[in-house]
This record gives structure tokens, C-alpha cells and sequence, in this order.
């Protein structure tokens, strides 16, 4: 799976921001960015210069060397990553089975654990539930009464 090194920088601050609770203009302001710029950073549209990026990070207080070390082991995490045909998956006709260590997508990996949910990694191939999980309600009838 190829991941595009702007996306995997984008989504680490905005991961970054997200849990210091703050907002794009707080940070856009802080870092001298406008905040439609800092915003298509984020979502990986717009590849930063390394002054804009030293910037943004000095505005969120995150290491420049820390940021690009997690970028890194997740472009790496995601790089290892064999996607498997559906048919050639054992069991790919059975529902998936809920077991401790296993969610919906793979199955949690014990060495990326870190301390918050952006280190968490998934492996083995997604799996995707065969069955509709919401249900449609036919709309509610409701009278109205004219005077």
C-alpha cells in the first residue's frame, strides 16, 4: 500500500492538535499560517515546506524530530502491509469472529502499541462484515388537523 509522505505528515498534526483540544485558527494564528493552508496540510493536499513544518510544529509545541520519527514508523507500519484478495482469505465466506486482541479490520499489533489511539496499528487483511449494522425505519405518520 503506498501511502503519499504529505498524508502521513498531515494526519500526525492533525493528530497532534486534536489532542491538545485546539483549534485549526489557534494553531493557524500561533505558526503565522492561514488557516485554509494549515487546513489542506492536514488533510494532505498541500505538501509544507520545511519552514512551514517547523513552524506549525513550534506552534503546537511538538518536536520537528519527534513529528518526523512517528511519520516515519507510520509510513513504514503501513508499507509492510500485504493486502490479501478476498478469495484467497481462509474463512472469507464465514461472518468474522469477535476475539480478544482481534477487531473488525485485523488484529491489534502488541509492538505498535503506544499510549494513544494514533499508535495503534492493524494487521492481516481488512475484514468487512457481510451484514447491514443500521436498519431504515419506515417515516413516522403524523395528522394534521386544519381549524
Amino acid at each position: 500500500m503506498t501511502v503519499l509522505l504529505r498524508e502521513a505528515i498531515g494526519d500526525r498534526l492533525r493528530h497532534a492538535r486534536t489532542n491538545q483540544r485546539r483549534t485549526l485558527r489557534d494553531i493557524s494564528r500561533a505558526a503565522r499560517v492561514s488557516l485554509g493552508y494549515l487546513s489542506e496540510v492536514e488533510r494532505g493536499q498541500k505538501e509544507a515546506s520545511s519552514e512551514l513544518l517547523a513552524s506549525i510544529c513550534e506552534a503546537l509545541e511538538l518536536p520537528l524530530g519527534e513529528l518526523l520519527h512517528n511519520v516515519a514508523a507510520d509510513v513504514s507500519a503501513l508499507d509492510n502491509v500485504e493486502v490479501v484478495p478476498v478469495e484467497e482469505r481462509p474463512g472469507a465466506k464465514e461472518a468474522p469472529k469477535a476475539a480478544s486482541g482481534n477487531v473488525e479490520g485485523g488484529s491489534l499489533v502488541p509492538g505498535m502499541i503506544g499510549n494513544d489511539l494514533a499508535d495503534l496499528r492493524l494487521s492481516g487483511p481488512p475484514r468487512m462484515s457481510p451484514t447491514l449494522r443500521t436498519t431504515i425505519s419506515a417515516p413516522k405518520m403524523a395528522s394534521i388537523i386544519a381549524a
